[in-house]
């Protein structure tokens, strides 16, 4: 009786754990926003730091055997720009709806990036325009076309939170202004700390897209 109690336990385990693994390597997920910065405002480690945020990040969700890169542009020489780091497409969301087919496609007026689509990786909608506290503001130093920024480096290539500042995009494409509905092109934070982050309706967040 003892052996056969045991051998239900352990083919229980066995089961969760082969559930487990195939619930991982079932997240096609493509494409998401973070759901927490590092924690020092903009100042992300460089690109490599974002990017390796981006990947640990995906790792814990279950899509971690991707190549993820954030959506962020730096100053060079060479100038690096956010669209050329991102693969080709298509991307889609933890919940597997396709938000663009393609780097053009994502750049134009027929993406599919809105508040409900906009994902985290753990599937949570980013508060937007309306909620408490709005964080909607996504750094990506990029123009609308996904090139780098007119100006100095974005809050010193991503290496510093105490000059200069970004351009964000708003997630939920909602705002004042003319360029209030651009998710990658809105306007230029007041600076690169947690706090000006905050203060302008962020909170350190970018977008990841795996290559």
């Amino acid at each position: 009786m003892t052996k056969l109690i045991w051998g239900v336990i352990g083919l229980a385990v066995f089961a969760a754990a082969a559930t487990l693994s195939v619930s991982a390597q079932g997240n096609q997920m493509t494409f998401f926003v973070t759901s927490a910065g590092p924690g020092n405002g903009a100042n992300l480690g460089g690109l490599a730091g974002a990017d390796k945020h981006c990947q640990t990040l995906a790792a814990a969700a279950g899509a971690g055997n991707r190549t993820w890169r954030a959506y962020l542009s730096a100053s060079g020489p060479p100038a690096v720009n956010a669209k050329d780091r991102i693969g080709k497409g298509p991307w889609m969301n933890v919940k597997g709806v396709v938000i663009a087919k393609s780097v053009a496609d994502l750049h134009s007026d027929m993406n599919n990036l809105t508040k409900d689509t906009a994902l985290t990786e753990k599937g949570m909608t980013v508060n937007g325009v309306g909620d408490k506290p709005n964080q909607h503001d996504i750094l990506t130093g990029s123009n609308p076309d996904g090139t780098l920024q007119m100006g100095d480096a974005p809050c010193g290539n991503w290496t510093s939170a105490d000059m200069g500042g970004a351009m964000v995009g708003h997630s939920d494409r909602m705002g004042r202004g003319a360029a209030a509905n651009s998710w990658n092109a809105s306007h230029m934070s007041k600076g690169c700390s947690q706090e000006n982050l905050i203060g302008t309706g962020g909170n350190g967040y970018f977008y990841c897209f795996a290559q």
